[in-house]
C-alpha cells in the first residue's frame, strides 16, 4: 500500500471539510483514510479502552474507497461526502455483505435484500459505509431495565468519556464511534430520545428530524408515528452536510411527501449570529428537576451563554400538557404491526416472519438472548396490533393533540418563542410524540467529566432555525473536547 502515516494528529476531530481538503490535494486517499479508521477501531474499539461501538466492519469498505478514489481522479468528486467514511446504526438495512440485526441474536444472520432509502442516498453521494454500529438491542424496545448500549449480539457500548458515565440509548454505538473518532460521521435513529440521548452523553451534535424529512424505508421499526433516522456528528456543520444527503422524498414512504425543505441546503443555515434576537424558552418543570447539581450548573452556564450570544431568554416557560398522563399504546400497537411488515422482507430461510416468531426464537436461545427479558415484546404481541383498535386510536389522537396543539405549538405561541431549550434528552418525549425536530449540541462537562448537551426544540420542519441556533451556540462556546485515551 502507498506510504502513509497510520495515526496522523489531524485525524482527531477531523471535519468533513478538512478531510475533503486533504483528499482534493491528494495528501491522502479515501482508501488510506479508511485504513486509518480501521486502525483506530482495532486500537480503541476492540482493544485498549474497548469502547465496543462497532458491531461489524464493511468487508468491502477498502474496495469502495479505492473505486471512489479512482472516480475522484478521473471524474471529480460527487460532493462533500465523496470518500467520507460513515457508520450506520445496525437497525438500518444495507444490501451488502453486512448483517442488519438490531443487535439481536435472532437476526444475527440476517442480510437485508436491499439498501434502506437513506443508505442508497449515502452511496449516491459517494459515502463509504464503514460499518454497522452497536446499539441498545431492538432500539431499546424489548425488555425492562436494559442498560443503554447493550445488545445480545454486540455486548455493551462504553462511553468514551468514562466507564462511569451512561452512553445513552439507543444509537449508542453511532455516538461512541463518532466521539472516539472512529468515523467522520454516523447515522442514528430515534423513536424517543435515541439520537438526542447518546449525542448529549458523548458530547456530539445530534439532529432528530421532523418525521417526514428522512425516509423510514428499510429501517427496523418501532413506530411509524415516531421513528426517524438522523445525523450524529462532532460539529453542527458536519451534521448539516449529512442531513442534506439523508433527507428527500421517497415514493415508498408517503410521509416524506410532506417535506417542504427538500430544496434547502442546510449549510446555508449556519449563521454565527443566529441566536441574536431569538426568543428561547426555558422549560424548567419537570425537566430540570431531574438534573444533579453538577449538571444543573452546566445548564445554568449554558443559559447565561445564550444571553451573551444575543438571545432573549424567557425563563421559565410552561408547556401546558406537561402534567398530562401519557401512555405507550401507540408504540405497543404500532410495533407489532410495523415489525410484522418489516419481517416480510427478511430471508424466509431464517423462519422469522412475525413478532411471535422472534419471541419464540428468543425463548429457544434462552439467557444469551434474554438477559433482560422481552416484556415489551410480549405486551406488543398480546395487543391486537390492529390499527383500528379504539385503545390505539384514542392514544394516537391524544398524543398528537397534547404534544402539538397543547404542547410544543402552545408554548411557542403563548410565549412568542422561536424555540424551547431542554437539558440533554430530558424533553425528548413530547417532540417525539409530535414528530417534531430537535437538535442537541455540546454545552460542557460536569466536574466529574460527564458530557452535558443542550437541546433546542421547535415545530414541524423547523430544522433550518434549529441548525441556526445550534451553530451560533457552538461557534460562540466551542465546548466539545475529544475524549482522551492513553497513547491516543
Amino acid at each position: 500500500m502507498e506510504s502513509m502515516n497510520i495515526e496522523p494528529n489531524w485525524l482527531i476531530e477531523a471535519t468533513i471539510d478538512e478531510v475533503q481538503e486533504k483528499l482534493e490535494s491528494e495528501e491522502i486517499t479515501s482508501k488510506q483514510l479508511v485504513m486509518m479508521y480501521l486502525h483506530r477501531i482495532a486500537k480503541l474499539d476492540k482493544q485498549g479502552p474497548n469502547i465496543n461501538s462497532i458491531l461489524e466492519v464493511n468487508p468491502d469498505a477498502l474496495s469502495i474507497a479505492a473505486a471512489l478514489d479512482y472516480e475522484r481522479k478521473t471524474k471529480g468528486a460527487r460532493g462533500p461526502l465523496h470518500g467520507i467514511p460513515v457508520v450506520i446504526k445496525d437497525n438500518i438495512d444495507t444490501g451488502d455483505n453486512m448483517h442488519t440485526s438490531a443487535g439481536s441474536l435472532v437476526l444475527a444472520n440476517s442480510y437485508a435484500k436491499e439498501d434502506a432509502f437513506l443508505v442508497k442516498k449515502l452511496r449516491e453521494a459517494g459515502a463509504v459505509i464503514l460499518g454497522k454500529a452497536n446499539l441498545t438491542e431492538w432500539a431499546n424496545f424489548i425488555g425492562e431495565n436494559m442498560p443503554s448500549g447493550y445488545s445480545s449480539r454486540g455486548g455493551q457500548v462504553k462511553n468514551p468519556y468514562g466507564d462511569a458515565f451512561d452512553i445513552g440509548g439507543s444509537s449508542s454505538g453511532s455516538a461512541a464511534a463518532v466521539a472516539t473518532n472512529l468515523a467522520v460521521v454516523a447515522v442514528g435513529t430515534e423513536t424517543s430520545g435515541s439520537i438526542l440521548s447518546p449525542a448529549s452523553q458523548a458530547s456530539l451534535v445530534g439532529i432528530k428530524p421532523t418525521v417526514g424529512l428522512i425516509s423510514r424505508n428499510g429501517i427496523i421499526p418501532i413506530s411509524h408515528t415516531q421513528d426517524t433516522a438522523g445525523p450524529m456528528a462532532r460539529t453542527v456543520r458536519d451534521a448539516a452536510i449529512l442531513l442534506n444527503v439523508l433527507q428527500g422524498q421517497d415514493t415508498e414512504d408517503a410521509i416524506t411527501g410532506t417535506n417542504p425543505l427538500e430544496s434547502i441546503d442546510f449549510t446555508n443555515c449556519l449563521k454565527r449570529e443566529g441566536l441574536k434576537g431569538k426568543r428561547i424558552g426555558i422549560a424548567r418543570t419537570p425537566y430540570y428537576d431531574y438534573l444533579s447539581q453538577s449538571k444543573l450548573a452546566v445548564m445554568e452556564n449554558a443559559i447565561a451563554e445564550l444571553k451573551q450570544l444575543g438571545a432573549e431568554v424567557i425563563d421559565p416557560v410552561e408547556i401546558p400538557s406537561t402534567k398530562e398522563q401519557w401512555d405507550m399504546n401507540v408504540l405497543i400497537y404500532e410495533f407489532k404491526n410495523d415489525l410484522n411488515a418489516y419481517l416480510k422482507t427478511v430471508d424466509s430461510s431464517l423462519g422469522i416472519r412475525t413478532l411471535a416468531d422472534v419471541i419464540r426464537k428468543n425463548e429457544e436461545l434462552g439467557e444469551t438472548a434474554l438477559k433482560y427479558g422481552q416484556k415489551l415484546f410480549l405486551e406488543a404481541e398480546a395487543a391486537s396490533g390492529n390499527l383500528t383498535d379504539p385503545t390505539y386510536l384514542e392514544s394516537l389522537v391524544k398524543d398528537a393533540y397534547y404534544s402539538r396543539e397543547m404542547g410544543i405549538d402552545a408554548v411557542l405561541k403563548n410565549f412568542q418563542l422561536d424555540a424551547v431549550l431542554f437539558p440533554n434528552n430530558y424533553g425528548a418525549m413530547m417532540p417525539a410524540k409530535a414528530g417534531y425536530p430537535s437538535i442537541t449540541v455540546p454545552a460542557g462537562y460536569t466536574e466529574e467529566g460527564e458530557p452535558v448537551g443542550i437541546t433546542f426544540t421547535a415545530s414541524a420542519y423547523s430544522e433550518p432555525l434549529l441548525i441556526e441556533l445550534a451553530y451560533s451556540y457552538e461557534q460562540g462556546t466551542k465546548h466539545r473536547i475529544p475524549p482522551v485515551f492513553a497513547d491516543n
